[in-house]
């Protein structure tokens, strides 16, 4: 149960007070270098942890989209992962511009499975941690701050006479204080000095400092001044890295690793889709497609997002949430009928000007860019409003419909849903619409042949029902006033004309035209009607004389 008071349970993390800070004068301007735990931080994490043939698979896949640094193992925890890093190893299955990262606990026998795992690697990076603090300090270790210290030094040590000793391999250090967020900063800046005069780093032995919110306990500013702080404090040199590694226990992974980088960290470690122990390691897929939309190129490659979800659901057998930003399936949907409107409206004006920014009303990011299409972007529901029928019908049929028929038709659909309870789909939209407004394939009415002569406004027109045929005459201004005429006499009620639209449906000479009518027939509601003919005139005719079928329909079902 929840406490009354949780102040007497729980206590705020300290802030740092750093009334000097810079960061948030900062912006980011490129994409900083990415690590891939996915196949070590993002595994161990799984209740059935991969196989090696299905981290070969998601290892490659990695490669693919461009990550350039990938923590593939921790080789002393498992048989498996040994054999992993051995396998891509002996197997040259890394590329030379690739480095893999393995890790291990500062623990000297553990080290010494682990460089043993990635002996014959063009380059590696080997990643030692220890916890540092004082919950682990006092609860899990029983150490003293000195303890712990020496623990580091003494593993950096002992790697780099590993190091030393096979100079073959390209070898980075890579040092976590494990739990930096919660320890106090004298004691991380303390920690990796001496972690630095050890290691001392240069182009033969660089190093990263990788500085972990392993567990979220702080607001993203706090950790950005955490990060701010150690950067100031150890005047790092050009062959030190300062890395970050967020967890996103409360939910503000994403930010805490911007709000990093604006304080100075130009790595960052994560997994695709945010896959992690408890909440989860930061997500890449957000981080690199939040500077992609600020006009930054990532250094990764989303062009294909439903690859990259459809990887990571297959390796990790977790779904990824339908909203999951720029990765979902409806993270581009609008159900809202003003949200529609909007959308709609954008992307007109956009097609108009082609080549300028992307601004379009709910939509931050171009679904194209990442491979979708815009027939997910708006779907329709009872709450959708006029436009979304309307869009889904132009972009799937290239039918603009006016603002008359939009209105209408989106009573039809809205009655439609809410009859069903559910969403409409794509062809049960176009299925509606094609009975509601007379496009069946078999027509109650149809015009079989029909000639006007303009000097007199003469019409002639044959048509043909399930009742036989007629021949019908009629006079008018020009060839609708015409028909209006002859349809009226045979109908033996006045027909009226209140709306007419008409279009190409493609950009050459043989292009179909579609019609789009309000009719009205002895002053009654009007009567909407669709038709598409090889010409407009008929297209016309036909739409007069579907909204005509309507009315005989209706009449004959009254007793």
């Amino acid at each position: 149960m929840m406490q009354t008071h949780p102040e007497q349970k729980y206590v705020a993390y300290p802030c740092v007070p750093r009334p000097q800070r810079r960061w948030p004068n900062h912006v980011l301007t490129q994409a900083p270098r990415w690590c891939s735990t996915d196949l070590r931080d993002g595994n161990q994490a799984l209740a059935n942890p991969m196989d090696g043939a299905t981290k070969a698979e998601y290892f490659q896949y990695l490669v693919e989209i461009g990550f350039k640094e990938i923590e593939v193992a921790f080789p002393a925890a498992s048989q498996t992962d040994f054999d992993f890093v051995r396998y891509l190893i002996e197997g040259q299955h890394i590329p030379d511009d690739v480095s893999i990262q393995v890790i291990t606990q500062a623990r000297p026998e553990l080290i010494e499975r682990t460089m043993a795992s990635v002996l014959g690697a063009k380059q590696a990076i080997v990643h030692v941690y220890n916890a540092t603090a004082p919950v682990f300090r006092e609860q899990v270790f029983q150490m003293s701050r000195e303890q712990v210290k020496d623990l580091a030094v003494a593993a950096v040590r002992q790697i780099k006479a590993w190091c030393e000793q096979h100079p073959e391999t390209h070898w980075t250090l890579e040092y976590s204080p494990e739990t930096f967020c919660m320890t106090e900063l004298d004691f991380s800046t303390e920690v990796c000095l001496a972690v630095m005069a050890e290691w001392q780093p240069n182009a033969e032995f660089p190093l990263i400092l990788n500085l972990p919110a392993t567990v979220e306990v702080n607001t993203p500013n706090v950790y950005a001044d955490q990060i701010e702080t150690m950067i100031e404090v150890l005047q790092i040199n050009p062959h030190t890295t300062i890395s970050v590694h967020p967890h996103n226990d409360r939910g503000t992974g994403v930010a805490a690793a911007e709000l990093a980088q604006l304080a100075g960290a130009t790595r960052v470690e994560g997994c695709l889709f945010g896959n992690g122990e408890r909440t989860g390691n930061v997500d890449l897929v957000t981080l690199a497609m939040n500077l992609y939309t600020q006009g930054i190129h990532p250094q990764l490659d989303f062009s294909n997002m439903a690859k990259a979800v459809a990887m990571a659901e297959k390796m990790t057998a977790l779904p990824v949430h339908p909203r999951h930003p720029y990765a979902g399936e409806l993270v581009f949907t609008a159900f809202s009928g003003s949200h529609q409107d909007a959308i709609k409206k954008g992307f007109a004006w956009r097609n108009k000007r082609p080549v300028s920014p992307w601004q379009v009303p709910y939509l931050p990011l171009d679904p194209q860019d990442v491979g979708a299409t815009y027939e997910a972007v708006i779907r329709v529901n009872s709450q959708s409003g006029k436009s979304g029928a309307a869009w889904i019908l132009q972009q799937n049929h290239g039918l603009a419909l006016p603002v008359y028929l939009q209105k209408h038709f989106s009573l039809c659909v809205q009655n439609h849903t809410e009859q069903f309870g559910q969403e409409i789909s794509i062809a049960q939209i176009w299925s509606l619409f094609r009975q509601q407004y007379g496009l069946q394939a078999e027509s109650a009415l149809k015009l079989h042949d029909y000639g006007f002569v303009a000097e007199g406004g003469r019409l002639q027109a044959k048509i043909v029902g399930v009742e036989g045929e007629e021949n019908l005459h009629g006079k008018g201004n020009g060839i609708i006033a015409a028909w209006v005429h002859a349809l009226s006499q045979w109908l033996d009620q006045e027909v009226s004309v209140l709306h007419y639209d008409e279009h190409s449906l493609g950009q050459n000479t043989h292009s179909q035209a579609v019609a789009y009518v309000a009719c009205q027939f002895d002053g009654g509601a009007p009567v909407y009607a669709v038709a598409i003919e090889q010409d407009a005139s008929k297209a016309a005719l036909q739409a007069i004389l579907n909204a005509v079928a309507q009315v005989t329909a209706q009449a004959k079902s009254v007793p």
